[in-house]
């Protein structure tokens, strides 16, 4: 890793333990006692957040799934107070030891955990959230104005610990801070959504029934985190299994090396840019994946592999990809709708694509994106015949092809939006093997505008 790249880091890392210094140091100051009953709680929720820690699992790109946050929240509700915060630091500090993580990802997690859960308590206390441990035994019920406060440490816990793990992730891999924060909130958000009641249900046990309650609590905990798990790993896998058909087709032609995985990249800055919604954006970058993934099938090989320019009769079998694309994907039964994204990637705004010659409204918004997507990838590759394209150039062209190829509308919002530049963002390139025999000035001619590239 450069120079340069570790001290961004180590930079990052002081400056969340800074904050998170600040943020405990803050709750001392508006905190009231301590008592008795509020330092049991903290010993006994902190047994649980332990033994909840050590049964993390991996989910993607260097993120953890944890249960441990729900006996967090507990203990900020229990107890909101600096004792509490430096209860959670501790928990989390010797837990990453306990697993041998490097001293500066120690830091980093113990620091983060510690901001969250700091900003987590001033936000339930200036709510007017008060512990549990107030209320006289039998009195605690489950009541919707004690409801209020939990559910807004919950939210302020969950936002600060996904930015700043955003924010080391982003360093770490060179990405978008808002692409890998969008990432870790569209894959939790749901269960996000269930922490606060079941932390709720926890806290409302320990104030009626003390570490007997916990206890009750901790088996359907580990019914929780194991649902976390087995659907992350199934996303994992259906992402390989996916990851994998597309690899086996760039095997076979090898232009298309990466460029099935840029247009999936660039199709959900595309699908962004245009104002579709987080599980559209999802689908429209699978079909992005997997447009391409017809030319697996042995017509294409002999055409593929062929350096000169093809025959009519060859073009028009090239023209057939889509269709077996869709083919393909329409196997799979949780891929069913993107079969006809996939399909009509091919189909232009005037009518003039293949393989139905479908025009305007008739497109799928996913093929749309998609052709936007794929013909962004065809100009900012180089070619033998040609460089890549600039940002400028590329804007040109899009205007140039608007309401021909393109959904004029599509066209103008993505143009006007500022996404437009993380298209040639470095970050967003994958390599493409230099030297090799261009199949897209054979194979991509679906318009004017691709025939000059």
């Amino acid at each position: 890793m450069p120079f340069s790249m570790i001290s961004r880091i180590q930079a990052y890392v002081v400056f969340i333990v800074s904050l998170a210094i600040a943020g405990c140091v803050a709750v001392a100051l508006i905190s009231g006692p301590i008592g008795r009953d509020m330092q049991r709680a903290i010993l006994a929720i902190s047994v649980l957040t332990v033994a909840a820690q050590l049964l993390n699992h991996a989910v993607r790109g260097g993120i953890v799934g944890s249960i441990s946050f729900f006996p967090i929240l507990a203990t900020i509700v229990l107890s909101p107070n600096w004792l509490a915060i430096a209860a959670i630091c501790v928990t989390r500090a010797a837990t990453a030891m306990t697993i041998r993580q490097p001293l500066i990802k120690v830091a980093f997690n113990a620091a983060q955990f510690t901001l969250a859960a700091s900003l987590g308590v001033l936000a339930y206390l200036a709510v007017g959230g008060t512990s549990f441990l107030a209320y006289p035994v039998g009195a605690a019920g489950l009541e919707w104005h004690r409801f209020v406060p939990v559910l807004v440490v919950a939210a302020t816990f969950m936002l600060v610990n996904g930015l700043a793990v955003a924010g080391a992730v982003a360093l770490n891999e060179q990405k978008s801070f808002v692409s890998i924060w969008w990432n870790i909130l569209r894959g939790s958000i749901a269960y996000d959504l269930l922490a606060s009641p079941v932390v709720y249900l926890l806290v409302w046990l320990y104030a009626q029934f003390g570490f007997w309650g916990v206890l009750v609590f901790a088996a359907p905990l580990l019914l929780v985190r194991q649902f976390y798990k087995t659907n992350s790993e199934l996303e994992r896998v259906n992402q390989e299994l996916l990851e994998l058909m597309v690899k086996a087709i760039e095997a076979r032609d090898p232009y298309t090396s990466g460029h099935s995985r840029r247009v999936s990249q660039y199709s959900k800055i595309i699908a962004r840019a245009v104002g579709l919604s987080g599980a559209d954006i999802e689908r429209v970058s699978v079909a992005a994946l997997l447009h391409d993934v017809g030319k697996i099938h042995e017509i294409y090989a002999p055409i593929l592999r062929k350096p000169e320019k093809l025959s009519p009769g060859e073009w028009a079998v090239m023209q057939t990809h889509p269709i077996k694309s869709a083919e393909l994907v329409a196997t799979v039964s949780h891929l069913k709708d993107i079969v006809h994204p996939v399909r009509h990637h091919h189909e232009n705004w005037d009518g003039t694509g293949y393989p139905d010659g479908l025009a305007g409204e008739e497109i799928p918004i996913g093929s749309r994106i998609v052709l936007f997507a794929d013909t962004i990838d065809a100009m900012t590759t180089d070619r033998p015949y040609r460089k890549a394209l600039t940002e400028q150039q590329v804007r040109s062209e899009l205007v140039k092809f608007r309401g021909k190829q393109f959904d004029p509308e599509m066209c103008d919002r993505l143009l006007a939006s500022p996404m437009f530049g993380l298209l040639f963002a470095p970050n967003q390139r994958l390599a493409t093997p230099e030297g090799v025999a261009t199949t897209a000035k054979r194979m991509e001619i679906t318009s004017p505008l691709r025939a000059r590239l």
